[in-house]
């Protein structure tokens, strides 16, 4: 196993807690100086999609000590900063969340003394960017319904989708919606679609969160 990928599971298990947190602590801060930037995403899909479009651009974010770290959901961000930022490892940050969980990443990079009074942009300016809606909208929106139904057949799951798409809660949704719900319905969809909307995606069309977050880091 990889420096970089045992300090990610390192830094989940301290984040976690339990009885398991002292030995994860130690592992972490002996990993930790490999590690040039900590990158804190919401789930798996954001990392998938992160690293992935890192490959496009002919870059290895691990070869270049960029730790790209699933946080479990946005309200653990807390948890994170807390061992991550300047109350822990103190290492440089970076991140991405969906607007309905900006403010629980703005509260806690003010609390641990990453600023004050922040905005979007001042987010920004530290390297944490907020999805439009979340990140499945912001790729739908850049391949556009058509391009992602395709990326859909490509993937040998445009039945399965015309199945979803005739439910009755389903029927009178707009196509974008009924895509971005389709992603999320069994587990590890999301991440599969994410890989896939960035392979097949046109670069000049890059949602702007994830193009800014990997020019940052």
């Amino acid at each position: 196993m990889d420096e970089l990928r045992r300090f990610r599971l390192a830094l989940v298990a301290w984040a976690a807690g339990g009885a398991k947190a002292g030995a994860a602590a130690a592992a972490a801060r002996e990993l930790a100086g490999e590690v040039r930037t900590i990158v804190l995403v919401e789930g798996s899909s954001d990392q998938v999609a992160l690293q992935a479009l890192a490959t496009r651009h002919s870059r290895d974010l691990e070869a270049e000590g960029v730790a790209v770290v699933p946080l479990g959901g946005a309200t653990n961000i807390g948890h994170f900063l807390n061992i991550c930022g300047p109350p822990g490892l103190g290492l440089p940050l970076a991140g991405l969340c969906d607007i309905g969980e900006e403010r629980h990443f703005r509260r806690h990079l003010e609390r641990v003394g990453l600023g004050s009074g922040l905005t979007q942009a001042g987010l920004e300016a530290l390297g944490f960017h907020v999805c439009v809606a979340d990140l499945e909208d912001e790729l739908i929106r850049a391949h556009g319904a058509d391009g992602v139904q395709q990326v859909i057949e490509a993937q040998g799951e445009m039945r399965p989708f015309l199945t979803f798409q005739g439910q009755p809660a389903q029927r009178e949704r707009p196509v974008e919606h009924q895509l971005r719900r389709f992603m999320g319905t069994h587990s590890g969809r999301k991440a599969l679609y994410a890989q896939a909307l960035i392979t097949h995606l046109d670069l000049g069309r890059v949602p702007r969160p994830l193009e800014r977050l990997l020019t940052h880091v």
